[in-house]
């Protein structure tokens, strides 16, 4: 079968190494892959909660989040494999990449992207 209809569960081991060489911004607790993402306000605590959510509703997969003023908490894992599958480590790559896009780094310089030197416009620290 595929993993679209039968997700496997990896073992800590490989989860531990893909988390270190993939996504080292994430941590393995509890049976879940977590990211504490911090921001500067609650208008970027939202920004970050809908944006994750955007994501997890157009993969059909959702996470677990715990939100404060300045930080989001999203913890992933596959439900019906009892544990971390591709799944999972393909949704927090993907909130990755969207979270962390850098417009100002784009090719041609089209973007000038979000002040960094201006904490009135600061959103995402980490």
């Amino acid at each position: 079968m595929s993993e679209h209809q039968h997700p496997i569960a990896l073992s800590d081991a490989e989860i531990e190494q893909r988390l270190k060489d993939e996504l080292p911004n994430w941590t393995y607790e509890n049976g879940w892959i977590r990211r504490k993402i911090k921001t500067s306000s609650w208008k970027s605590t939202l920004m970050v909660v809908t944006t994750v959510g955007h994501l997890a509703e157009k993969a059909w997969h959702h996470p677990d989040m715990s939100i404060s003023y300045a930080f989001v908490i999203v913890k992933l894992v596959t439900h019906s494999a009892k544990g971390v599958t591709e799944r999972d480590f393909a949704l927090a790559k993907k909130i990755e990449e969207v979270l962390l896009w850098d417009a100002a780094a784009e090719p041609n310089g089209v973007f000038e992207g979000t002040p960094k030197d201006d904490q009135r416009f600061s959103y995402i620290k980490g």
